[in-house]
């Protein structure tokens, strides 16, 4: 009875892991992140232990979004063995921004002469719709030293008016991809 119970919740839990794999999935197949790096050169990421957040950060993002955006970071930061501290070797800045996109589809019309006069007039006439896409830019700055030492920008598509959980889930995403070549291997 006892081990039936434990089987059950275990099988919830699995569930729940795997639904959640599953709409990172979807999320990352469909909607690509691109993301550009950048770093200070002769910067020792090794000594880099401890992190803090600006308490002054607009980031751009609602405070919903900007909740599970440093939820995902402290995750992501705590396997790479670094940890959040009062007296942080390094702060972390999170900045955002929309814009939309026109679509890049269009269909052309096209009108011409012939004979001995010349002319001709082409249309093209966009299809589909505009996207938003958010652009989020974290920069890591050690005030005691140089500065901003290492930034990373994200580029993904952005719905305003998907669930909590597609936006939870793009989110980790998109810290998943930014993180993934850190600390940068530097040669």
């Amino acid at each position: 009875m006892i081990f039936d119970s434990i089987n059950r919740t275990i099988n919830l839990i699995k569930m729940k892991l795997l639904k959640l794999f599953l709409i990172c999935l979807c999320i990352i197949s469909c909607a690509p992140v691109y993301v550009n790096y950048d770093y200070e050169k002769g910067t020792n990421f090794v000594a880099y232990k401890t992190y803090g957040f600006y308490d002054d950060m607009e980031t751009g993002l609602s405070e919903l979004d900007t909740k599970r955006f440093i939820l995902a970071i402290n995750n992501k930061l705590n396997t790479l063995g670094l940890t959040q501290s009062q007296n942080p070797d390094f702060l972390i800045d999170l900045k955002s921004m929309e814009y939309t996109e026109q679509s890049r589809n269009t269909v052309g019309v096209g009108l011409g002469g012939g004979g001995n006069v010349g002319g001709g007039l082409s249309i093209g006439i966009p299809v589909g719709n505009s996207k938003i896409t958010r652009e989020i830019t974290i920069d890591f700055v050690d005030e005691s030293k140089n500065g901003l030492f290492w930034q990373a920008k994200s580029e993904s598509t952005y719905n305003p008016n998907s669930k909590p959980e597609k936006r939870e889930a793009n989110l980790l995403a998109i810290v998943e991809k930014v993180f993934k070549t850190y600390p940068p291997k530097i040669k």
